[in-house]
C-alpha cells in the first residue's frame, strides 16, 4: 500500500498497515510512514494497543489446555 504522499498516511491506511504487519514484514517506506503517523495521531496508538492485546489473548488461547479433556 503506497500512501498518496510519501510519509503521510490516513488513519484507515495506518490501520491497514498495522494489520498487514501481523502477517508479513513491511517495506521500509511503509514502516517509516506508520511510525510517523503513530507519533502524530491520538487514536491510532490506542488501536495498535488493542491489536497487541488481541494478539496476546489469541496466543494464550491457542496454548490453553482444558484440564477436564484429559479424562
Amino acid at each position: 500500500m503506497k500512501p498518496t504522499y510519501p510519509l503521510k498516511l490516513t488513519c484507515k491506511q495506518a490501520a491497514a498497515l498495522m494489520i498487514a504487519r501481523e502477517d508479513r514484514a513491511l517495506p521500509l517506506s511503509n514502516r517509516a510512514a506508520l511510525r510517523l503517523h503513530l507519533a502524530i495521531c491520538a487514536a491510532c496508538p490506542r488501536y495498535e494497543r488493542q491489536l497487541l492485546t488481541l494478539r496476546n489473548a489469541m496466543k494464550q488461547w491457542r496454548g490453553y489446555v482444558d484440564g477436564d479433556s484429559e479424562r
